[in-house]
Order: C-alpha cells, then sequence, then structure tokens
C-alpha cells in the first residue's frame, strides 16, 4: 500500500482533491470509514437540498389556484417519502463518487485513518483488520460534525443536531431551531413550509447574522409572513426533557420566556474532527482547534497537508473543494494561485434564497471607502412577478473612486443560481459600469444584477 498520495477523508474537499491528483498522474488511496462524498453528500448539502424541493413543491401545489390551476382536494406532504426521496438523491450521488473514483483509478480503503509519528497512515478497516499505509503525501480532509453547546446537549431524541434531523421518523408538531446560519434556516424553513410549528432563537441581533443587515430583516419578515416564530438576541439558558415535550427557556431582551417544544434542533455551528487522526504523534500543530496550514495548506510537518473544515476559512463544501485543488497542483509542482477567501460566495437555501459574496455594507464602511450602493427589488422584476415570487432585492457595492464591486448581496428566488456572476465580476475586477454594459438577457431574474449596477450610478431604468 504505497501512494503518491493517500487522502483521509472522501467529502467535498478530499474526493475532488483526490480527482484532480490522479488526473495530475499520482496514484491516489483514499481513508474512509463511512460512505464516499463525506457529510455535503450523504448528510448535508445534498439531502437537505432534496427536502427544500419537496417543500417548494408543496407549496406550490398549496398555492396553485394563484397560477390559474385548480386542483380537486387538498394536497398534503408525506413526510416519510420526503425523507426517502431524499436519502435516494444523496445515494445516489454517493454512488457517483464510486464511478468517478474507478473512473479515475483511484483506490479505496474502508476504516479510520490515523497518522503515525514516522509520517504513515496505520487504519482500522471496517471489517477490524489493521493496515499501514505509506505515502510521499498524506493530506487531511476529515471534515466536521455538528457542535454542542453545554446548556444544550445532544441526545438524537429530543434534542437533536442536523443529521438526526434529515431522517426523523415523523413530522413532528412543533420544533425549536437554534442558530439561524444557513443549516438552522434551511431547517426552519423546510419543517415550516410542510407543518411543523417552528420557533427559530437566534444570539445575534439579526438571523442569517453574516449577511448583509438589509438581507437579513428581509429574511425575518419573510419568515414571520410564513409563520415562523423568529427571536432574535436570545439565548437558550436552560432545556427540560423530563415531560413528553421539551421545555426550553430562552432569555430575551424582554425576559425569560419559556416555549414547549416536540424536537429541539441544535444549528449552532460545526466542530471540526481533528481528534483521534495523530496529530499529536505526528506532530502537526493546532491553533484555535484548527489545523494551522500556509497559503497551500502545508501543515508544520513536511509531507502532511490540511484542507477544508479542519483548517482556518469558511466552513463550506464549495471551500473545501477549491483548497484541495490547490494543495494537490501545488504538490504536482504547478503554478498557483493562493485561495482569495474574500471573494467566496455563501448561499442559503431557504424560500427566498439567500445568496451574497464580498463585503457587507457596514463592513465596507468602517474598511474607509466612499461608497456607491444599489438596490433592485424583484418587485421590478418582469421575470419575479411572472414566476409570482416578488419577495427581495439584490443590492450591489462599488466603491465610489475605482468603481470595483466590493459586495453583492441578494435575496429572493433563483439568487443562488446569480451569485457566481458577480463572483466572477469580482475575480475579474470588472467595474460597476462593465457589468451596465454587459446586456442580461429579457426577462431574467439575472436582470436584477444590471438593473442594481446602474441603480448605483443613477442610470436604472425600471424603478
Amino acid at each position: 500500500m504505497n501512494y503518491d498520495l493517500v487522502v483521509i477523508g472522501s467529502g467535498p474537499g478530499g474526493y475532488v482533491a483526490a480527482i484532480r491528483a490522479s488526473q495530475l498522474g499520482m496514484k491516489v488511496g483514499v481513508v474512509e470509514k463511512a460512505e464516499l462524498g463525506g457529510v455535503c453528500l450523504n448528510w448535508g448539502c445534498i439531502p437537505t437540498k432534496s427536502l427544500l424541493k419537496s417543500a417548494q413543491v408543496f407549496e406550490y401545489l398549496s398555492h396553485a389556484q394563484d397560477y390559474g390551476i385548480n386542483i380537486e382536494g387538498k394536497a398534503s406532504p408525506d413526510f416519510g417519502a420526503m425523507v426517502k426521496r431524499s436519502r435516494e438523491v444523496a445515494g445516489g450521488m454517493s454512488n457517483g463518487i464510486k464511478y468517478l473514483f474507478k473512473k479515475n483509478k483511484i483506490e479505496v480503503i474502508e476504516g479510520t485513518g490515523k497518522l503515525t509519528k514516522d509520517k504513515k497512515v496505520e487504519v482500522t478497516k471496517n471489517d477490524g483488520e489493521n493496515v499501514t499505509v505509506e505515502a510521499k503525501h498524506i493530506l487531511l480532509a476529515t471534515g466536521a460534525r455538528s457542535r454542542e453547546l453545554p446548556n444544550l446537549p445532544q441526545d438524537g431524541e429530543k434534542i437533536i443536531g442536523y443529521r438526526k434531523a434529515l431522517t426523523l421518523e415523523k413530522q413532528p408538531e412543533s420544533m425549536v431551531v437554534v442558530g439561524s446560519g444557513a443549516i438552522g434556516s434551511e431547517f426552519a424553513y423546510f419543517y415550516n413550509s410542510i407543518g411543523t410549528k417552528v420557533t427559530l432563537v437566534e444570539y445575534m441581533d439579526n438571523i442569517v447574522p453574516l449577511e448583509d443587515t438589509e438581507v437579513s430583516k428581509q429574511l425575518e419578515r419573510s419568515f414571520k409572513k410564513a409563520g415562523i416564530k423568529v427571536m432574535t438576541r436570545s439565548e437558550v439558558t436552560s432545556v427540560d426533557t423530563s415531560g413528553d415535550k421539551v421545555k426550553v427557556t430562552i432569555k430575551t431582551k424582554k425576559g425569560e420566556e419559556t416555549v414547549e417544544a416536540e424536537i429541539v434542533l441544535s444549528a449552532v455551528g460545526i466542530s471540526p474532527n481533528i481528534e483521534n487522526i495523530g496529530l499529536e504523534e505526528a506532530g502537526v500543530e493546532v491553533e484555535k482547534g484548527r489545523i494551522k496550514v500556509d497559503e497551500f495548506y502545508r501543515t508544520s510537518v513536511e509531507g502532511i497537508y490540511a484542507i477544508g473544515d479542519i483548517v482556518p476559512g469558511q466552513a463550506l463544501a464549495h471551500v473545501a473543494s477549491a483548497e484541495g485543488i490547490i494543495c494537490v497542483e501545488k504538490i504536482a509542482g504547478m503554478d498557483v494561485e493562493p485561495l482569495n477567501y474574500g471573494n467566496i460566495p455563501g448561499c442559503t437555501y431557504t424560500s427566498p434564497e439567500v445568496a451574497s459574496v464580498g463585503m457587507t455594507e457596514k463592513a465596507a464602511k468602517e474598511a474607509g471607502y466612499e461608497l456607491k450602493i444599489g438596490k433592485f427589488p424583484y418587485s421590478a422584476s418582469g421575470k419575479a412577478s411572472a414566476a409570482g415570487h416578488k419577495e427581495g432585492f439584490v443590492k450591489l457595492i462599488f466603491d465610489a473612486k475605482y468603481g470595483e464591486l466590493l459586495g453583492a448581496h441578494m435575496i429572493g428566488a433563483n439568487v443562488t443560481e446569480m451569485i457566481a456572476e458577480l463572483v466572477t465580476a469580482r475575480k475579474l475586477e470588472t467595474t460597476g459600469h462593465e457589468i451596465i454594459k454587459s446586456v442580461h438577457p429579457h426577462p431574467t431574474m439575472s436582470e436584477a444584477v444590471m438593473e442594481a449596477a446602474a441603480a448605483a450610478y443613477d442610470e436604472v431604468i425600471h424603478i
């Protein structure tokens, strides 16, 4: 078992790195204890999007008359069937990774990998056998798990994490979601849309707190309109699971409040999987709970690398993939640029969707920029009106001096598909006027990007 590269973990960082390394002529082995594709494909990005699509279809059916369609009887969600479909979608994607590994002649070692002090990988295989794997280069891509708070311990029954939320046996009548980042907000939207009474608790001033304030406030309005109880500047201080329902004590700006629910979903972030992988034995440095790496993901030990949720930076699937490609291309001797972490898109797949890249208005002002800001509402978009999705807007932030696009912040239908245009614009150092003069097809929701740029320069036509 000798390789040019051994990757521990097959999530979107590990499997992408393995495939790129194979394309570059390396002999690659991947150590994986569970399903290929990691959390993202099996317990995160993909199955959640499947559930969200089911919720969206249900919402369409519930509002069919708005589109001139009569349906006899009443649409009702089949929670078990939704979960079954999401697992099938995830399974199909995981099988797709098997195919790609076979196509690229990547060997899979099924088991748990651990570094040794002599820079090898000791694998406890799933069948109990122990094997030692040697490689010129070792890449750690072990991902992360749901973070647990001391006052919100997960028991897997009444207090759950995101994995359990994907596979509950029955739909709960009520749920408290703690944390309103992408995971919390998406589950709050999903469960509320199919009839669960949802309370969303957020410690910060606004939900989706990393987003531009205007976007956060719009999503909060949309959530409240949909029936979600939103509690910001609030903190869960204790939970009582002794009865049939969970009693959640919440400290709010107005005092303490108790909310009862069948299920509490803890969505307060992630914890990197850096325990029991031999970091101490191999001498790999850790700083603030993450593995210390340079701009090409080299650790403190020569020949050992780390990417994804276990290193500093945004814990996102597409970030891990980009890091993996940069890492193995550098190993192969290619001339590569370090990743620009200021140009990473973020997406939240609620309804309305949220997507952003770059600086918020607050951050840009604090950085000392003089700004030109353009905002175009979906209510003025012909395509959004025709689609029946008039909630939302596109907001673009430019440096007034040079016209550089500093940030893009969107909320509305399809914005997660539109954000890549702005990522590319920032990568190419495109100016506001270049966006205005780039002809956008009509009617599309993407026209809102052109119109928002025009609004920043007082050239907007449709508002």
